[in-house]
């Protein structure tokens, strides 16, 4: 592996396909650092504003708002509407602007946060985006979170919608839509290990990493 040059893998993943553990695994193979929910305080600490407000932001537009825009009276409805909009466009770039910081520093890993998008002038990074059938989905969400099967259904659905509508509005690309990444992969069909060691596999030889 070249010291000299910093490879970055981008991960975006379906509720309850593993693309977390997944991208946990690919970062341990390939000696990479990796970036997730950390990705908050890390931004909270550089920019010194609370990691509260970057969980409460974390992968929502302004779409989120509309309801309580509309549900508010009288002039304050605006006001507010306007102050979570701009806020959340600020927390983005703050986030972004960590992102490209430590890919200008190291080899990395990030899940989620349009990082594929943010780095998308990064001359040696790989996009991979995980699915899985819905079945799975639903089984992996109920035993980690042992909830009944309609209740995990309901939370793949929302959180998927809100993953799309995220990164939909600051890419200007699809969600889940192949031409959006580099490789796609249906984690049902080979398996968490399975898909780690195909996903390795497809960085090394994409990024030429030679060992």
């Amino acid at each position: 592996m070249d010291k000299n040059k910093h490879y970055i893998v981008n991960i975006g993943r379906q509720y309850g396909s593993g693309g977390r553990v997944i991208g946990t695994e690919i970062a341990g193979k390939l000696g990479f650092s990796f970036y997730d929910k950390e990705l908050i305080n890390l931004a909270s600490k550089e920019s010194g504003v609370g990691a509260e407000f970057f969980e409460k932001a974390d992968e929502k537009t302004r779409f989120g708002f509309f309801g309580n825009f509309f549900g508010l009276q009288g002039g304050m409805a605006s006001d507010e509407f306007t102050n979570n909009y701009l806020n959340n466009e600020n927390l983005f770039l703050i986030q972004s602007d960590v992102i490209r910081q430590i890919a200008e520093e190291r080899s990395a890993v990030f899940v989620g946060r349009c990082a594929d998008y943010i780095l998308r002038e990064h001359p040696y990074r790989a996009d991979i985006f995980i699915t899985a059938d819905m079945n799975d989905r639903i089984e992996r969400l109920c035993n980690r979170r042992t909830i009944e099967r309609n209740k995990a259904v309901e939370m793949i659905e929302k959180i998927d919608k809100k993953r799309a509508e995220y990164y939909n509005y600051y890419t200007n690309k699809t969600w889940g839509v192949a031409k959006s990444y580099h490789l796609c992969i249906n984690s049902s069909t080979l398996g968490i290990q399975g898909s780690v060691e195909f996903a390795v596999e497809f960085v090394r030889q994409k990024l030429e990493i030679k060992n």
